[in-house]
């Protein structure tokens, strides 16, 4: 069974990416899911500055490699059954840990987009909304604070997502078929 990681920055599609996979058998884990739950826990807001503020406390208590660590037994118990698709790994550390752990069975897929592509999209979703300067923070911090750069440079498959969903559907169906 195969564990592919869908790594891009913010609005670039890795949760539509993460569907086509879906739509192929893949069972899905989204990391983002423990800031959620964390949200709830804290009766925080959801918003952009309480999800970076929960982030960085994850990742000060169990270290860069939180959300692939705590991720950890959803994904293994997922792989008893099919492939696992990861929507979100964010840090080069996170990339480290599922390589070392999966070995050759772990595979990473680049989604990229233009900013002014991602941002255009962020700004119109009906989920968590960002304005153009939340946007560009984000990838600032996510840049600079996540180590997120690194996973995006070494992703064994890139998709680029600057035109249509059709495409960018096209191109993960090809990313899919090389893998399986």
């Amino acid at each position: 069974m195969k564990v592919v990681a869908i790594v891009g920055m913010a609005g670039s599609g890795k949760s539509e990416a993460t569907r086509v996979f879906e739509e192929h058998g893949f069972k899905k884990v989204r990391f983002g899911d423990i800031t959620d739950q964390e949200l709830k826990k804290l009766r925080l807001e959801r918003n952009e500055a309480n999800e970076r503020y929960v982030r960085q406390q994850l990742r000060r208590t169990h270290g860069m490699a939180a959300y692939a660590e705590l991720n950890l037994p959803k994904i293994n118990s997922s792989l008893g059954s099919s492939h696992v698709v990861v929507d979100g790994l964010y840090s080069w550390e996170e990339h480290i840990l599922l390589k070392e752990y999966y070995g050759g069975q772990f595979s990473t897929v680049a989604v990229w987009a233009s900013p002014a592509t991602r941002y255009r999209r962020l700004a119109s979703r009906q989920v968590r909304p960002l304005t153009l300067e939340e946007a560009a923070s984000r990838d600032k911090s996510e840049i600079e604070n996540s180590n997120k750069g690194g996973p995006i440079a070494m992703a064994d498959f890139a998709i680029v997502n600057d035109t249509s969903l059709e495409e960018m559907e096209r191109q993960t169906e090809r990313v899919i078929s090389a893998l399986i």
